[in-house]
């Protein structure tokens, strides 16, 4: 595998780089000296801020984008071995990496790289405790795969020992990863068109957990039902979070403010020891606080700068983004959500925030997603008051006829919920018009681009 040396800055080509990930480590390299240039198959605000960096981003993937001044290149899951311009590179016999493969290898320029796992909540997490850092002045690199506001974007290139990134599971590309520190939220079913199954996603988390050096640390939700399996065969430092008695960093007394902000005592090995204040939403970003908890006391950061970053993380965009209040008195709030899990934890937050009628508006997340997972999906929507079910998003699949959201909405409706298929966005902000009243709930949710609704809403 070819190394990149930080003494030494080349070329660097990325094929797919106005990905929010691709992106931030295309900064990174470009901070240390590198030259950076890259493709995509469209434009966008992130080609658009790559390129007022000096970057070259050409649009569109063709072989003559592949000069000979290009010492490597970089690219993404999402290119296939047919893509023309990758098949340039293999003709010239360009050295190339994976995206995770190169993070992996940045992640080695630091001390304290570490790396924010699990299937649910890297983004919200991996924000968290950037706010620590941050508060500690610990001048940290960060990237995030969302656009954080406290660094202006998804990407920060600080010039300290200390490296945070999500890693994610899909295509078992958090292997790659070289942490010092690592984060394991949770282990559940997702990512089928790759994983058979959750005792396959499991043992994916155990080789993530093994490549933590002896004097490394694993912060892992205690309360799983996978952590004995995980960290049975480890020889690094083990920490355990979560709610039940038993972890080393335990979250009690948990209440909520008017506005749903969630505060609780903190017990860390079975004593009381502060009161921690949040700005996220959702008892499950309470117990993901705790992560960030531990990892800051094993980093020895003082608990006053613990409780100011945690009290000023507002989270990432689209992680129950307040978005606004229509002209017609309609809370509108956004989110990411889009496995029964996470809609399950989004919901139950949307107990602490006021209001009359509760709609979703609903863009599932790729065909085998969907399908995998139909039952769940339509065990947790059928919750809202009302669900408005967007077509689905299809991502990097091709629409096989194997399920649509009509499939989702009749199982939604068979147990008992109230859903409706209208399809296109143009059509379901009419209908959410005319539908919702004053102090209503409407969330729109789903990895896609489902969030436009909102944005649409609140101009008028």
């Amino acid at each position: 595998m070819y190394n990149i040396d930080f003494n030494k800055p080349c070329h660097v080509y990325f094929m797919g780089i106005g990905g929010i990930s691709m992106s931030g480590l295309a900064e990174i390299l470009l901070g240390e000296g590198f030259t950076i240039s890259g493709s995509d198959m469209k434009e966008s605000e992130i080609t658009d801020s790559l390129k007022a960096l000096g970057v070259k981003v050409n649009i569109g993937q063709v072989a003559s984008n592949i000069t000979d001044d290009i010492d490597l290149v970089v690219y993404t899951a999402a290119i296939k071995e047919d893509n023309e311009e990758f098949q340039a590179v293999i003709a010239k016999k360009l050295p190339i990496l994976t995206r995770a493969q190169l993070l992996g290898q940045i992640m080695n320029n630091y001390k304290y790289g570490i790396a924010v796992s699990g299937t649910h909540g890297k983004t919200t997490t991996t924000a968290m405790m950037s706010h620590v850092l941050l508060q500690a002045n610990t001048d940290p690199t960060i990237t995030i795969g969302g656009i954080l506001d406290a660094i202006g974007g998804n990407i920060r290139v600080g010039h300290s020992e200390y490296f945070v990134t999500e890693a994610c599971e899909y295509t078992n590309s958090f292997h790659s990863f070289n942490p010092y520190i690592s984060i394991i939220l949770n282990v559940d079913e997702d990512h089928l068109d790759f994983f058979s199954g959750i005792d396959e996603i499991a043992e994916s988390f155990k080789t993530f957990a093994q490549i933590l050096p002896t004097d490394g640390l694993l912060v892992i939700n205690g309360d799983m039902e996978h952590t004995a399996y995980i960290t049975g065969e480890l020889n690094c430092n083990i920490v355990t979070f979560g709610l039940n008695e038993g972890n080393k960093y335990q979250a009690k007394d948990i209440t909520f403010d008017e506005e749903g902000h969630p505060s609780y005592t903190l017990v860390v090995d079975g004593k009381e020891v502060d009161t921690i204040y949040l700005h996220s939403t959702g008892i499950h970003n309470v117990i993901n606080s705790l992560s960030v908890v531990a990892v800051s006391d094993f980093l020895e950061i003082d608990m006053e700068h613990i409780k100011a970053g945690l009290l000023e993380c507002t989270s990432a965009k689209r992680r129950y983004e307040f978005k606004g209040v229509s002209k017609n008195g309609v809370t509108i709030i956004d989110d990411y959500a889009h496995h029964p899990t996470e809609i399950a934890a989004t919901l139950e937050a949307t107990k602490n925030t006021p209001h009359e009628k509760l709609w979703l508006i609903f863009q599932p997340h790729t065909y085998t997603r969907t399908y995998a997972l139909l039952d769940k999906f339509a065990e947790v929507l059928a919750v809202a008051d009302n669900v408005i079910l967007a077509d689905i998003y299809a991502a990097r699949e091709k629409d096989t006829g194997i399920i649509s959201s009509k499939d989702l909405c009749e199982k939604i409706n068979s147990i008992g919920g109230n859903a409706i298929h209208i399809g296109d966005f143009l059509s379901i902000e009419k209908f959410v018009e005319k539908s919702c009243k004053k102090n209503d709930l409407l969330i729109t949710m789903g990895a896609g681009n489902v969030d436009i609704i909102g944005d649409s809403l609140l101009k008028k």
